[in-house]
């Protein structure tokens, strides 16, 4: 009973993983895991995840023998949308560009503000990134962010925010560090309150929280809580008890997440996970704020030595010969980057 209640919590795991496809790590349940997790759960699970397959268009297909997510590392860019009822499209609210490392069982996750200036990839314009995927799906996002980073992404994933609502409404609520209360009253925004130090929030306060626009740090600070609320969910999904609940996370899951890895890709990265402890490192692009343009808008412009760093770090992570002692984030020594856990750099 006590392994069949571990492979269950690693189902509801796998659905955060659907989130953000590197919080599998928080399962290092052994070899006997994921022999389990192959036997009886990975098809059902494939098959409930069918319909979050979707290509990129503009990219050319898997040759006959795709490469293996599992055996070297690979990008990904994560991409939370903000999609109102009623929106085709909406806008890359998060975009976090993501270097999984399979064999090491570390992961890299670079957080992009959402109104950093940037080209925007077939509109032949400099515009705020967050109006890349509104302007043109994720192919342009992916192809704006390349650009910026300078560096290959590999794979995407897209998942609506208003799905949350519905999954953290599942779970029960999730924790949040509110020690304020939060109001948002600005003529030119949605109008709402957050209350201070309660021990669970809703789903609709929980995307309040992520929408939240009218503190000083501007659009850095909302890259934080984007970060903070995504962490939560996923420490909330893996820690839940509520078994009977794995197959409504799944469908909201799945009803919300797009990606161009195939189910059978996402079950492997599960298996993997299963049996490899993974370690967070967490950074933003740093930057400036300006207003700029005729309409005098305000973007996040990105320093240009942080970018290289940035790019520097790219390098040594998504090359396969790199040893795990030798990763690090911008600003750090990689002797400081071997302490396992989540680590995190801010402006």
């Amino acid at each position: 009973m006590k392994k069949r209640r571990k492979l269950l919590i690693a189902v509801a795991g796998l659905a955060a993983v659907l989130l953000i496809v590197s919080c599998v790590g928080y399962f290092n349940r052994g070899a006997l895991a994921a022999w389990g997790f192959d036997a009886f759960l990975s098809d059902k699970i494939e098959n409930k995840l069918a319909d979050t397959y979707q290509p990129l268009a503009d990219r050319p297909q898997e040759s006959e023998e795709p490469v293996k997510v599992v055996e070297e590392p690979f990008s990904m860019l994560l991409m939370g949308v903000d999609a109102r009822p009623g929106q085709k499209a909406g806008r890359s609210d998060t975009l976090i560009y993501t270097i999984i490392r399979p064999k090491d069982g570390n992961a890299l996750m670079v957080s992009i503000p959402r109104d950093t200036y940037a080209d925007i990839v077939g509109k032949n314009k400099k515009d705020k990134i967050t109006h890349a995927y509104a302007f043109g799906g994720p192919e342009m996002a992916v192809n704006s962010v390349e650009k910026l980073l300078d560096a290959p992404i590999n794979h995407y994933a897209s998942i609506n925010f208003e799905g949350f609502v519905s999954m953290v409404d599942t779970l029960g609520g999730i924790p949040l560090p509110i020690t304020e209360d939060i109001v948002n009253k600005g003529a030119d925004h949605e109008k709402f309150t957050i209350k201070a130090n309660k021990d669970l929030y809703t789903g609709e306060e929980a995307l309040d929280y992520v929408r939240y626009r009218e503190d000083a740090g501007g659009d850095v600070s909302r890259t934080e809580r984007n970060r903070v609320f995504l962490e939560s969910l996923m420490h909330t999904a893996t820690s839940m008890k509520q078994w009977n609940e794995i197959p409504e996370l799944l469908s909201i899951v799945g009803d919300n997440f797009r990606t161009d890895l195939m189910p059978s890709d996402l079950t492997d990265l599960a298996k993997q996970f299963l049996q490899t402890e993974l370690h967070i490192r967490s950074y933003t692009l740093h930057g400036t704020g300006a207003r700029m343009g005729k309409q005098n808008l305000w973007y996040f412009v990105a320093d240009e030595k942080d970018l290289a760093d940035v790019q520097r770090t790219i390098d040594a992570w998504l090359d396969p010969a790199t040893p795990a002692s030798e990763l690090a984030i911008p600003g750090e020594e990689p002797a400081a980057a071997g302490a396992s856990g989540t680590a995190t750099a801010t402006p």
